[in-house]
């Protein structure tokens, strides 16, 4: 078996990563999805890297695609002050959500909708203020749909500007239809928590964690401005931009 040396602690020192869990328990404490997302941030931590944790349900975050919903009406919004600056942080975002009818958790969408209602924040290279930034998905539950669940959430996120390297997300389903959840105890005294025995999840786990690591590292500095500088644009550059021909006129009858 071929031996890998793992790398330095010092490598990912300066890498900061921002795991938001979307559950839907009130009681973090009590939340299936943060077990594994606590793992990945585990991992995270032991490589060196920068860990924060984020429990959406600790924080009134009103649904919206405005960057302060109260100014839509709403008495109250964490996202500006609170949850906005900790995004902008991190050079790494994994967002995990339980499976509900296939779907993501509702809390899920509103932390969509409210990353979006920042793209048209800046950097100082014009670009996205989430270009340079890596982003996975964490997905539990008992039912099938964590590959739709990830696809969802990766291409939102890549839609904004994150970058989204190979394998970016990891799942635990137990069997179809009612049943334990990951990090259940054991059914049988003494066993083996639900879902910690899965290489499957352990793996993509495992995979997935590395490879944000790896891309935000590869990253650092961002991604050159040539042909995605908004700012140009509005100002009349087109960056080699041109329209094809005219589809010929369709001859008459």
């Amino acid at each position: 078996m071929t031996t890998h040396q793992p790398p330095s602690p010092q490598d990912f020192a300066d890498i900061r990563a921002l795991l938001i869990n979307c559950s839907l328990n009130k009681d973090s404490a009590q939340s299936h999805t943060g077990r594994l997302l606590g793992a990945v941030g585990d991992l995270m931590s032991r490589a060196g890297a920068q860990v924060d944790t984020l429990y959406a349900l600790d924080y009134c975050l009103p649904p919206g695609v405005y960057p302060d919903m109260r100014e839509h009406g709403w008495a109250e919004d964490a996202w500006p002050e609170t949850v906005w600056p900790r995004v902008q942080q991190a050079d790494i975002l994994v967002i995990g959500t339980p499976l509900w009818l296939g779907e993501e958790s509702s809390v899920c969408r509103i932390i969509i909708e409210r990353l979006y209602a920042m793209s048209g924040e800046l950097n100082e290279k014009g670009q996205s203020s989430f270009y340079g930034k890596v982003g996975g998905a964490v997905i539990t539950g008992n039912e099938d749909g964590v590959k739709h669940a990830a696809m969802t959430l990766t291409f939102a996120l890549s839609h904004l500007g994150y970058t989204i390297p190979p394998q970016a997300d990891c799942g635990w389903l137990g069997e179809i239809g009612p049943g334990p959840s990951y990090a259940d105890p054991a059914p049988e005294e003494g066993g083996t928590p639900v879902g910690f025995d899965n290489e499957f999840t352990q793996r993509n786990a495992t995979i997935m964690t590395w490879n944000l690591l790896h891309l935000a590292r590869l990253l650092r500095g961002g991604l050159p401005n040539y042909g995605n500088d908004r700012r140009a644009w509005e100002a009349g550059e087109r960056f080699g931009w041109r329209n094809p021909e005219p589809l010929p006129a369709k001859p008459q009858e």
